[in-house]
């Protein structure tokens, strides 16, 4: 029983991260406060690299913690207390969490779907071939810096249209 556990642990640790990233990023969809919802991200993104980790892509897993939940979600919660958004009568909960959990269904019925169904087979073999650092790297700055670039604009948008709803909220409250 033991060794049975022990040989499946990566798999069932695997399941864990991801149940939980899931769980978090649904969380993210239903909280009012946005420390809360931050807080919920930045679980999200750990167990993303947990999940990196258990899958052998070492070096995405530490980028993932080290640029998304070191340095931008630290981005994200400094623009959160600098704004500091705090309504005494706020609800808890947001109108979107039936249809948010609406969702979750309906994205859990389609991961249990493609789970049950066979994998096709490989196209080619892949033999002994092996993906390194320095093939990473070279794949990286050919075909993936721009994508890379545009996720990091997003962000950043993401936080302008924050501020400027924030700042549209609070000026039609006050004035």
């Amino acid at each position: 029983m033991i060794e049975t556990l022990l040989r499946n642990l990566d798999t069932l640790l695997l399941l864990a991260c991801a149940l939980g990233a899931l769980t978090c990023a649904g969380a993210m969809l239903v909280l009012r406060q946005p420390m809360r919802v931050a807080i919920a991200l930045v679980t999200t993104m750990i167990l993303l690299g947990g999940i990196y980790g258990l899958l052998g892509l070492h070096f995405i897993a530490a980028f993932q913690v080290l640029i998304y939940v070191g340095a931008v979600m630290v981005f994200m919660v400094y623009a959160i207390m600098l704004l500091e958004t705090r309504e005494a009568t706020a609800p808890r909960w947001s109108r979107w969490l039936v249809p948010g959990g609406a969702g979750l269904v309906v994205l859990l019925g389609a991961i249990v779907a493609s789970v049950w169904r066979p994998l096709p087979s490989p196209v080619r073999e892949l033999g002994e071939t092996s993906y390194g650092i320095a093939a990473f790297s070279v794949s990286f700055l050919n075909d993936y810096w721009l994508l890379f670039e545009l996720t990091s604009v997003l962000l950043v948008a993401a936080v302008v249209a924050a501020i400027a709803v924030i700042g549209i909220g609070r000026r039609t409250r006050h004035g």
